[in-house]
């Protein structure tokens, strides 16, 4: 028996910083509805889906940094995104900017949740792989300071049990590395859900700027075929504060093909009838792990080198 879940890629159009978050909630509801209206599973939204992308701008002042930042989730204002989607019966990815305490002091992490048809969180993840770098460097047209606002992620990549399957998530540069895929691959993932926010100019290697929307494809695709899953990446999209953005959000079966898309550079929804287990084709043939992955000679022909390799 098939396995459906009917998935809508909500992508978002550009959110302006004198944008209030209870406007992006309103654009996030109609997005949810709609996606009711035909008949979807659970919606995927973008990476920081609430605030423009913060990360641009160089600030010096810690309070105008922490405005960007959700301290509880669900919030005064995402509490009715919550309440709309156990209403409806659907559920949801998000992402956002997580301010939290943790060991002793306070922590700040470029974080994703995964909500189910009852309202109630059920998988997060912190964004690993982040780009950009610590200090002002003026000489650029924009900043990409994630590594100045966020904490690497300490949540490894997990996978959930929900909505029939196994699911994964991660955010945005982590669908750049193919351990990303590889590690939710292992642990026999079935759907990864990503959010992204790409500028299309890359300052420190302005020639590749005419392949972002290839290479955007091209890693999503490439992760759903080598590991047998379906991959759903969503993009906040369109000219965010003069910073233009990639939009290309898709939804990629098991066999590496685009199944669903949008189309525009604003808030859009694709939707996609997605059988699970189509990913058994792959998982149970081309890429049976267990029978033709050979980790052990990885290992030998990098210690020859000098190198380890983590333990498997």
């Amino acid at each position: 028996m098939a396995r459906i879940v009917k998935v809508g890629a909500a992508q978002l159009g550009p959110i302006q910083r004198s944008d209030s978050r209870e406007s992006v909630v309103r654009r996030l509801l109609a997005l949810l509805r709609e996606a009711h209206g035909m008949a979807c599973d659970v919606v995927v939204f973008p990476e920081l889906a609430l605030t423009t992308f913060f990360p641009r701008w160089y600030m010096e002042d810690q309070a105008e940094v922490d405005s960007f930042y959700e301290r509880e989730m669900p919030g005064p204002v995402t509490r009715l995104l919550f309440e709309e989607a156990a209403r409806l019966g659907i559920g949801f990815y998000l992402g956002y900017a997580e301010l939290t305490q943790e060991e002793g002091r306070t922590r700040r992490f470029n974080t994703s949740i995964l909500v189910d048809r009852t309202g109630k969180i059920v998988g997060k993840y912190r964004k690993i792989h982040l780009p950009g770098h610590v200090e002002h460097e003026p000489w650029r047209r924009f900043q990409h300071l994630e590594k100045r606002y966020f904490e690497t992620g300490n949540l490894g990549f997990n996978v959930t049990r929900a909505y029939g399957g196994i699911l994964g998530m991660c955010i945005c540069n982590d669908r750049r590395w193919p351990e990303t895929y590889r590690v939710m691959g292992l642990q026999g993932v079935e759907m990864i859900m990503l959010g992204y926010n790409t500028p299309v100019h890359n300052p420190p290697a302005p020639v590749h700027d005419n392949l972002s929307n290839f290479h955007n494809q091209l890693v999503m695709q490439s992760g759903a075929y080598q590991n047998g899953t379906w991959v759903v990446g969503v993009a906040k999209a369109g000219c965010e504060e003069g910073c233009d953005m990639i939009g290309n959000s898709s939804i990629i079966a098991p066999s590496g093909e685009i199944v669903g898309a949008c189309t525009t550079l604003e808030d859009e929804l694709a939707v996609a009838r997605c059988d699970l287990d189509l990913c058994n084709s792959f998982k149970n043939t081309l890429f049976n792990f267990a029978v033709h992955r050979q980790p052990e000679h990885y290992r030998m022909i990098v210690e020859r080198k000098g190198s380890i390799l983590p333990p498997e």
